[in-house]
């Protein structure tokens, strides 16, 4: 009986291992005890793979290492993801309790040791920045008569001398931040490259009180204003200035707020602090008009969703009702200046014929967007994201968790597929859902990129992009200019010429609902300086479907590419005059796009825009609309509210208009688009019609509108996209939503395990203590991961700038390669010869090409006689 009982015993931890192991992310070994029993030979099948044991007469132990079963669950890890709003103080606390399990959006570097101590694990941002953003219109408010001191480009400039970035880091930030004075990220590639440029600019606009105040001063009194006591006045009443301070962002923006406020105060003015959540603050600073003088200051933070390997395109964003936030009043009231607006644009589509060029105008910009201080940036904040050790995702270098593309096919919990997952942010239903002109907030988007999908994958720690729906693209560009390749799911080629054909798309015509060809619209041959062919997979059509259950289609993407045009010409019925200025930035660089085929899916694009990547100069036009993805079917019904006069894709618009901004997730927009989803369904409404018709069948058509009507009923909204997640409940009150695995989905759970853990460079620099004048100096550069050598294959450039005992660059060079791990400075005599005895030091950057995420470091040493 013993016997039989060990046996019995036996194979099922033998059963146990295996099955274990078999949905294990990692070998799982079990160790079974055999007692001095005869154990007679046992086979037991289990998954196909066979275990047996012997008969033996001494104690005998059986390892058990199966090798993993491979997953086969598509879509999403997660069954589903609730989100609810946490707040930064409690995030550690509820993560502790259990009650929620990531904390996605991240606490500031002060955090972080009560992260550590709580044994919790957590990813690292370098995206999120913090700004100063002000109201420009003025001098005066029409709406209230008072003066806008911030209407003056020359008190904003003084903003930046009157705040001391370095007090903010080390009181805030506990010192774990960056000082930041540029909208470029001093962790991009684009800072490393101008990191001398920079330096000499934040010397320059360094923390300086008394130049602050006598600029302001002289500013203040040329716009009328009197000191009375030591306080300002205009029209013998204070002059108040209004900052709009937030009040749920990691703990980080009252504290900037109240300094910023006493900072002001110390100089004359009184202060009106308002402290709000994004949610209260956003109708205001996003939705509302400048000119109502309900506001001066909004402590602003951005965070990048991606590594970007060219921020030229920054400028443009924030300085120029150009940006793609032009469709808010706030945007419409920048008034850059010639010089700044033209080198902006230069910059966003890269019109240089070579790197010097861009260098150039990228330090002239740089200059000139300090001058023009519409925004003051403050700090370059290291964020960290916590989660509980069952949870495991990948992280984005700069966007973090919340922010990175890839988040939604990564997250997951450690010991097993599916499961509900709690997921906790600071806010959530800032602004209004809609994919043409709806919310940028991030709290938002954390949510809405669950939803999506699209034709390419950003790579979490190089910025490069992957194909994700997309096969294989090819890109063409004009000889001479600045192009390289890294992946090669990309072919890049270079030709003297680029002629857009004559049957390519090229414009609009709104009247007659129909594209313009290049023949058509040009008399002469149009040349490009890029070419982009995307090639999708043949089965694009009958694999990837909407979440209403719709198959994607053609008409989608021709749709999304007619709303790029249609919004911006007069004669349209959804006309938007907020979008026009940025519209006509993009026309300055479009010239035209073609569909090759259908079947499979192959698209040509033309621009005279440019990337220095390859990889993202692929244009996939993918149906998206700048916010969230759009189906024509969707579109359709939110064009007619909009042509209707009864609701409006933007702030601005609907601001003006005094009509509701589309919200396709709540309030009264829904009552509207289902009153019109009724509309379509009746007459069997195709949008634009007369080109659209091509591509739309009538059964698609009512198969289309039967869909989203039965999305509707279940599901009380009309947010659909292609994403691994569907949008399933929305409480808008509550500040709620869950998010649901999308079954029909088409890739595998695992497509992503590819990316581990980034290759940030660890580097050390050793030299002499003491530099003689006039004699050569050499130091050497260590660059190691993890203890290992870091290969020279793998490194881009070691960079370093030299600073005299005045803490002026005096030097820039590039270290010499050694070996793997070792590169080597060398300061010739005639350089050293031009140094002052006492302190100077090295600051040395290090630019991998496995991560774009440079590492600084510096070296001080003593220039002696």
């Amino acid at each position: 009986m013993k016997t039989k009982m060990m046996l019995g015993v036996m194979s099922i931890l033998v059963v146990l291992s295996l099955l274990l192991a078999s949905c294990a992310p990692q070998e799982v070994i079990k160790t079974v005890e055999v007692s001095k029993e005869v154990v007679k030979t046992v086979e037991v099948e289990v998954e196909k793979e066979v275990v047996k044991t012997v008969e033996v007469e001494k104690e005998v132990e059986v390892v058990v290492t199966p090798t993993p079963r491979p997953s086969d669950r598509k879509g999403a890890w997660l069954d589903e993801v609730v989100f609810s709003v946490v707040s930064d103080e409690q995030a550690v606390t509820q993560l502790k309790a259990k009650a929620i399990d990531i904390y996605a959006s991240g606490l500031s570097s002060a955090d972080l040791p009560s992260i550590q101590e709580a044994g919790l694990n957590y990813s690292e941002q370098n995206g999120l920045y913090y700004e100063l953003t002000f109201n420009p219109v003025g001098p005066v408010f029409e709406a209230t008569g008072k003066l806008n001191p911030f209407s003056s480009a020359k008190v904003r400039e003084a903003m930046n001398w009157l705040i001391d970035r370095q007090y903010l880091n080390q009181e805030i930030y506990a010192g774990g931040a960056e000082l930041k004075f540029f909208s470029i990220t001093t962790k991009f590639p684009d800072y490393a490259e101008l990191a001398d440029v920079a330096r000499k600019l934040e010397a320059k606009y360094a923390y300086n009180m008394e130049k602050a105040k006598e600029v302001i001063d002289a500013e203040m009194t040329a716009m009328g204003a009197t000191l009375v006591d030591g306080k300002w006045q205009y029209n013998n009443e204070p002059v108040v200035v209004i900052l709009l301070i937030r009040s749920d962002s990691d703990g980080t923006r009252i504290p900037i707020g109240d300094y910023v406020g006493n900072q002001l105060e110390a100089i004359g003015f009184a202060t009106d602090r308002q402290y709000k959540t994004s949610s209260e603050a956003s109708p205001i600073w996003v939705g509302g008009n400048p000119a109502d003088g309900l506001y001066h200051i909004y402590t602003g933070a951005w965070s990048a969703t991606v590594i970007d390997r060219d921020q030229g395109d920054n400028f443009q964003f924030f300085y120029t009702p150009s940006s793609a936030y032009g469709f808010t009043a706030l945007w419409q009231a920048y008034t850059p200046t010639e010089e700044f607006n033209k080198l902006a644009d230069d910059l966003a589509y890269n019109r240089f014929a070579n790197l010097e060029e861009r260098r150039e105008a990228f330090a002239r910009a740089l200059e000139l967007a300090l001058e023009d201080s519409i925004r003051v940036f403050l700090i370059d904040g290291k964020n960290f994201a916590p989660y509980n050790t069952d949870v495991a995702v990948t992280y984005d270098l700069a966007a973090g968790i919340d922010g990175a593309q890839l988040w939604p096919y990564t997250l997951r919990f450690v010991d097993r597929e599916g499961g509900r997952m709690a997921w906790g942010q600071p806010d959530l239903f800032v602004d209004p859902w809609n994919p043409v002109a709806g919310t940028n907030w991030a709290f938002d988007n954390s949510a809405i990129r669950a939803t999506t999908s699209g034709g390419t994958m950003a790579d979490p720690f190089t910025g490069l992009f992957w194909p994700l729906r997309a096969e294989r693209a090819e890109v063409t560009i004009v000889e001479g200019l600045p192009v390289g390749k890294t992946l090669d799911w990309v072919d890049l080629k270079f030709e003297p010429e680029i002629v857009v054909p004559s049957d390519a798309f090229v414009d609009w015509d709104a009247v007659n609902q129909k594209f313009i060809t290049a023949g058509e619209k040009f008399t002469e041959t149009v040349t490009a300086k890029s070419k982009s062919v995307v090639y999708y997979p043949a089965d694009l059509f009958e694999t990837v479907k909407w979440h209403d259950g719709s198959s994607l289609s053609v008409g989608d993407f021709m749709a999304a590419m007619i709303m790029t045009f249609d919004t911006s010409k007069p004669e349209s019925a959804i006309y938007d005059e907020s979008r026009v200025s940025n519209f006509e930035s993009f026309m300055s660089v479009f010239k035209g796009f073609k569909v090759v085929s259908t079947a499979p899916l192959t698209i040509e694009y033309y621009s005279d825009q440019y990337q220095l990547d390859a990889e993202w100069n692929v244009t996939t036009l993918w149906p998206y609309c700048g916010y969230g993805e759009c189906s024509w079917h969707t579109l359709a019904i939110s064009n007619l509210a909009e042509a209707a006069g009864e609701l409006a894709y933007s702030a601005d618009k609907a601001d003006a208009a005094e009509i509701e901004w589309t919200h396709y997730i709540g309030g009264p927009s829904l009552e509207i688009l289902g009153k019109y989803l009724d509309q379509a369904t009746t007459e069997s409404y195709v949008p634009y019609a007369a080109f659209l018709s091509q591509y739309i069948t009538a059964d698609e058509v009512a198969a289309r509108y039967a869909n989203l009507k039965a999305f509707y009923d279940a599901h009380n909204h009309f947010w659909i996209g292609t994403g691994p997640y569907y949008l399933d409940k929305v409480f808008l009150t509550e500040k709620t939503l869950t998010l649901k695995r999308f079954a029909d989905f088409p890739d595998m759970s695992n497509r992503w395990d590819v990316f581990t853990e980034p290759r940030i460079a660890e580097v050390e620099v050793d030299g002499p203590g003491q530099v003689a004048i006039g004699a050569e100096a050499s130091f050497d550069v260590f660059i190691n991961f993890k203890g290992e050598p870091y290969p020279q294959k793998d490194i881009k450039e070691v960079k370093f700038l030299l600073y005299d005992a005045k803490g002026e660059i005096v030097y820039v060079g590039k270290a010499e390669a050694v070996a793997d791990g070792q590169f080597k400075i060398v300061l010739p005599a005639d350089v050293t010869g031009k140094l002052e005895a006492g302190a100077s030091k090295l600051e040395v950057a290090v630019v991998p090409l496995t991560v774009s995420v440079p590492t600084f470091v510096t070296f001080e040493f003593v220039v002696a006689p």
